[in-house]
């Protein structure tokens, strides 16, 4: 199962040693002419969970790279430096010790990928998470509406940084995308990307008010252009969030930025995803459309709430033969 999974040694920092994304001039005639066909792409859409059946031990291992490739998130109006010590705690510790142990992994240091905060609970969990490996995001830029000006948004990305977190989540003006100011949503993205420094930069999307398939696939392209290190879907907070068909569109833009210039950009689905199944088939589309290079949390992550609760509770199945309550898989 350890091949399978590919997962960390323990005490290993994340593997930010690959070659970063440096992006391009901006060069609109890479991505005016894209034209996104909804039924075609709906359609492929559909077949994904139905194309691979993952049983028993493959699952288990399926489902613990879920685990790995979680940025676990709080961010609520009742967020405290309590919960998120909890969360950081959950990050370490996702599966309970006897479910590991059982399953025989539990030599194999499973946490997540990193744990998602506002601003102001960054150094709450920089000093809860220390020397583990696991990275501390943190969403910027008038998250999640982005109505703020710019010079704030970037006073937000440095403050962030000088805190401690070593990703930052920033959200796209979506009027640029919805004008078609793409110059002026290049000129955002990179100035972003360098308020950012070392860190490493997810830009937001918000697919779900983008009004197009192609408005999808265009703002995408821009922000890879412009240095994005992973594009992201979602906010969570939209009353659409990560859908296959917004995927499918936005990690083939992946593969012909890869195709073209020889870099890496990395996936992130978020908000909506919270059932063990639909992690899953996630998985499958990376497999199929990106490879096996994509299947690890330097390139693909999930942005989660409430999801390793159900994939805890699936490893139980796993073991036991039976569902167990949802309270006996708390969050912290």
């Amino acid at each position: 199962m350890t091949n399978v999974l590919n997962l960390r040694q323990p005490g290993q920092t994340p593997d930010h040693g690959m070659d970063r994304n440096p992006g391009m001039e901006f060069t609109p005639e890479l991505f005016n002419g894209l034209r996104i066909n909804r039924s075609a792409v709906e359609r492929r859409a559909a077949t994904i969970a139905k194309r691979r059946s993952v049983k028993k031990d493959h699952q288990t291992a399926w489902l613990l790279k879920v685990i790995t490739c979680m940025d676990l998130t709080t961010l609520a109006g009742d967020d405290t430096p309590g919960k998120v010590k909890r969360l950081c705690r959950k990050a370490l510790q996702p599966v309970r010790k006897d479910i590991l142990e059982g399953l025989g992994v539990a030599d194999m240091d499973i946490h997540t990928g990193a744990v998602c905060v506002y601003h102001n609970l960054i150094e709450t969990a920089v000093k809860e998470l220390e020397g583990s490996g696991i990275s501390v995001a943190a969403v910027s830029t008038g998250f999640p509406a982005g109505q703020i000006s710019l010079p704030l948004k970037l006073s937000q990305v440095r403050a962030s940084v000088e805190a401690g977190a070593t990703e930052i989540d920033i959200v796209i003006s979506r009027a640029k995308v919805l004008t078609g100011d793409w110059k002026g949503l290049y000129d955002e993205v990179k100035a972003y990307r360098e308020a950012c420094g070392d860190a490493h930069i997810k830009t937001i999307l918000a697919t779900g008010e983008l009004a197009t398939l192609t408005n999808v696939a265009r703002a995408s392209w821009v922000c890879m252009m412009a240095g994005a290190d992973f594009i992201k879907t979602s906010t969570g907070k939209e009353s659409v969030n990560a859908t296959l068909p917004f995927s499918l569109v936005m990690v083939r833009a992946i593969r012909e930025y890869h195709r073209l210039t020889g870099y890496k950009v990395g996936y992130k689905p978020a908000g909506g995803i919270s059932k063990a199944k639909d992690a899953i088939a996630y998985l499958v589309l990376i497999k199929e459309e990106l490879g096996n290079d994509w299947l690890n949390p330097q390139l693909f992550r999930f942005g989660a709430s409430s999801l390793l609760g159900d994939v805890e509770r699936q490893l139980e199945h796993r073991l036991t033969g039976s569902y167990s309550a949802q309270y006996r898989h708390p969050m912290g």
